[in-house]
């Protein structure tokens, strides 16, 4: 393959959208088991890109780099169960992250 020069347009490929990327990074169990390892070693891609910009480099607008996981439904199942709430099965429910402000009186206005 001749790399001096992009490929031709074809299909949904088009030369025209390609650029220089920030950085990304990658990593994965392929055949989907879970563990921690992976989490640390991604944490380390993060440190590792934070000089291509891969840091929440726009304070106003919260965007930077993140890592996505598998929720961890047994720790969840055994927490919240402490607590008294029961979850249901692992593939029906979701996770979201709210991030409030530091302000307690916009704090209180989000939460209602």
């Amino acid at each position: 393959m001749n790399f001096k020069k992009l490929p031709e347009k074809r299909g949904l490929y088009d030369p025209a959208f390609e650029h220089d990327s920030c950085g990304i990074g990658f990593v994965v169990n392929v055949k989907g088991k879970r563990s921690n390892a992976i989490i640390r070693d991604a944490i380390t891609v993060l440190k590792n890109l934070e000089h291509r910009g891969a840091c929440g480099c726009e304070p106003n607008t919260g965007d930077g780099a993140g890592i996505l996981f598998q929720k961890p439904h047994a720790f969840f199942v055994e927490a919240l169960g402490a607590e008294g709430i029961t979850l249901p099965a692992e593939k029906d429910y979701g996770v979201g992250m709210i991030f409030l402000s530091p302000d307690p009186s916009v704090e209180k206005k989000t939460k209602k």
